[in-house]
């Protein structure tokens, strides 16, 4: 279930190449993570996340491990949207748990963000990174890269700019998309991995809050974004 491309280099091939889909031993039947999951403070939410999967059932089938996160507290947070109170563009972060809280940042791309606590406290968790286990080739389209290197496929999904570029994530798709169904098209599942490692350190590239422990990562994952110690 963990193959991803970069076992070809790890292997001593002379050449990377695409692995097809069905080589990659990706279940096609998580199972899908409860509502209840989500209905928890953001801290454990974002612990809890790490080792899921990330799915988008529309037609190519996109699927990979979540592997950084970044937990946001709500109107208690400096550094959350929701600081401000609700607002029409944040009011996915004040309502049920499990929904899709899509932004556009810098201009340039769309951050993915799962809503968090009970319904009526705001609280959300920021997808950094994901390890691309199925729809690599539709990924690498999506992102305009040519897999060439290890490099270009760190590129694909480390960040979340590029994870959601590379699962053609937009508010109009995907805002309040509910992320506990599968008939969603886009939805977070599990299939029985464990963390075993993982590293907490403080968010990356934001000003306010900037120090607080927040940010979760697997240790050793190459597709981690950002610094790869605790700070």
């Amino acid at each position: 279930m963990e193959e991803t491309l970069l076992a070809t280099w790890k292997s001593g091939a002379s050449a990377p190449r695409i692995v097809p889909n069905e080589d990659l031993g990706f279940s096609p039947s998580p199972t899908p993570l409860p509502r209840s999951f989500f209905a928890r403070h953001s801290r454990r939410v974002a612990r809890d996340l790490l080792g899921k999967l990330l799915i988008r059932n529309n037609p190519p089938l996109l699927a990979a491990r979540i592997v950084e996160v970044e937990a946001y507290l709500g109107e208690n947070d400096p550094a959350a949207h929701a600081a401000a109170g609700k607002t029409a563009r944040n009011a996915i972060l004040f309502g049920p748990p499990g929904f899709a809280y899509v932004y556009f940042i810098y201009g340039n791309h769309y951050c993915l963000n799962v809503s968090c606590e009970p319904e009526g406290k705001a609280g959300s968790v920021l997808f950094r990174a994901l390890d691309p286990l199925h729809g690599i080739e539709e990924m690498a389209r999506a992102r305009n890269i040519a897999i060439q290197t290890p490099r270009d496929l760190f590129r694909l999904t480390s960040g979340p700019g590029r994870l959601a570029a590379a699962f053609a994530i937009t508010r109009t798709r995907d805002n309040e998309c509910d992320l506990t169904s599968p008939s969603s098209g886009l939805w977070l599942g599990e299939d029985g991995f464990s963390s075993k490692t993982i590293t907490v350190s403080p968010r990356i590239g934001i000003r306010k809050a900037a120090d607080h422990p927040l940010r979760y990562f697997l240790a050793g994952n190459p597709f981690v974004s950002g610094p790869k110690s605790r700070a």
